[in-house]
């Protein structure tokens, strides 16, 4: 029995066209075998949040409608590293393989899987240094002094600093020229002042 394959594209811009990749997968699908059932393309930039077709086809794969995902390549598919690791990981969980064509990463083979773990380890790498960061941040903000729900949002506004803020605009001093006088970004002052 066939393995069933979703293709999967994305171009960047509306004037490029993925004609020349989608032969390509195609003949490398018929090549081994597999029997193509769906085709989902996206027009978007790398990085964009919005895929709807790359939505669709995760739809279709966790209804478990196919059995392997062909790329054209890693920057195609995925936002990051980490992004492609954790959908490997759910592709994984649900039995789904995954192939990239110019990568020649294909997690049927026992080369696919290693190169898999070895992602999925750099992704962990990733997500461990981020929470690292995000530690070491709040530690510093802790050791300023910092109360507030936030400890790496805005210092709170001393009530002195607050009551020169509005005397100044009720003497029709322009924010601007208050937030200078007092060290304060514009915006500070149009919060406490309206």
């Amino acid at each position: 029995m066939s393995r069933r394959v979703a293709l999967y594209f994305r171009v960047s811009t509306a004037d490029q066209t993925p004609d020349a990749q989608i032969r390509e997968l195609r003949i490398y699908a018929e090549q081994r075998g597999f029997d193509v059932v769906a085709e989902f393309v996206d027009t978007a930039s790398g990085v964009a949040r919005s895929r709807p077709e790359l939505d669709r086809m995760m739809t279709v794969v966790r209804k478990r409608k196919v059995d392997v995902v062909l790329v054209w390549a890693f920057d195609r598919f995925a936002r990051s590293t980490s992004h492609l690791a954790t959908t490997l990981e759910e592709f994984q969980a649900l039995g789904v393989d995954f192939v990239s064509y110019s990568q020649q990463i294909d997690t049927t083979t026992p080369a696919g899987k290693l190169t898999f773990h070895v992602l999925a380890a750099i992704a962990e790498f990733e997500r461990e240094m981020i929470r690292e960061r995000v530690r070491s941040g709040m530690a510093v903000a802790k050791q300023r002094g910092t109360k507030s729900g936030n400890p790496l949002g805005r210092p709170k506004q001393t009530a002195s600093q607050v009551s020169d803020m509005r005397r100044l605009r009720k003497e029709g001093v322009s924010y601007r020229q208050i937030a200078r006088k007092l060290s304060v970004s514009a915006a500070t002052v149009v919060n406490y002042t309206r």
